[in-house]
């Protein structure tokens, strides 16, 4: 029998290839970045070549690199499905599912009843944490995200169309000097979603003032934070009018009656693969059937 590298070798090797970090990668695998680059440099050395180009904290995939990801990567993930198949027995569908937690709690989770009535053998795992879509195929089987857009080689699905607004807390048209221009936003701070990072630009050039400097530009990883920061008055928040719908929120009033439309969108997305396994097919089914009901 012909000698092979250590699986865990291997799966190193997969984890940085699509993550593009090793702090990243290590973080996911539960290992230290000295033990996780150890693991990738053994299996360089059975293979006799670097499958990377190392840059400053971060690695890219050389040549021989996008080859070897390309032969074996589908093959660990066949491995992958076949153990929870086996885990998971007939009786009962798993699906690993990555979500932002203020979609969960605001769209996905008030849905939930009807997926469970209909499905009862379906059962989710939900992750909140970062790099949903390299991570698919590995520790998740499919994800929602917020993007303008997901790469070709994906299954994707958008789930909604947006207006950005800008929220802030209701003092703010209430008290002696009401925001009513734009101009105004230059002595307040604003608050901008990591993943959404050209909404304000995208607000300001629709709104005339393209220059408009605020007081500091704060970044969040989570909406449910950034509703949180504009009702207790830490500024202004550029977010989705559905979010600010869905907050009933009497803290919270809209600023400004300009629409503009979102460049972001909500996407169900998966591996193309992934949508041949009966606990992603059963979901996507469902979540399409629902979202598009509305």
């Amino acid at each position: 029998m012909r000698r092979l590298p250590p699986l865990t070798a291997i799966e190193a090797f997969v984890q940085v290839a699509r993550l593009g970090s090793i702090k990243a990668a290590a973080e996911e695998l539960a290992l230290s970045s000295p033990a996780l680059s150890r693991r990738v440099q053994s299996l360089e050395r059975f293979i006799g070549k670097p499958l990377f180009e190392r840059r400053h904290q971060a690695l890219r995939l050389n040549a021989e690199g996008e080859r070897l990801l390309g032969m074996i990567a589908p093959a660990l993930d066949g491995m992958t499905d076949a153990v929870e198949a086996m885990m998971s027995g007939s009786e009962l569908l798993r699906l690993r599912l990555s979500v932002f937690p203020l979609y969960a709690t605001q769209q996905l989770m008030p849905k939930m009843p009807e997926l469970r009535r209909r499905h009862p053998e379906l059962h989710l795992d939900v992750d909140t944490a970062g790099h949903a879509i390299a991570r698919l195929g590995d520790s998740l089987d499919a994800a929602i995200v917020i993007a303008r857009d997901i790469d070709p080689g994906l299954y994707s699905r958008r789930l909604d169309r947006n207006n950005v607004h800008v929220i802030g807390h209701r003092s703010l048209l209430e008290g002696p000097d009401p925001v009513t221009r734009p101009e105004q936003l230059s002595r307040l701070t604003a608050l901008v979603h990591r993943d959404m990072p050209e909404s304000f630009t995208a607000w300001k050039a629709a709104a005339g003032v393209p220059d408009l400097e605020p007081l500091a530009i704060d970044h969040f990883d989570a909406g449910n934070l950034m509703l949180e920061a504009a009702a207790q008055g830490l500024g202004v928040a550029f977010m989705l009018e559905s979010h600010f719908e869905a907050a009933r929120d009497d803290r919270l009033v809209r600023l400004f009656d300009l629409t503009v439309e979102s460049q972001y969108s909500y996407w169900f997305v998966c591996r193309p693969r992934a949508l041949t396994q009966r606990p992603v097919k059963v979901f996507h089914d469902w979540l399409v059937e629902a979202f598009e009901a509305e």
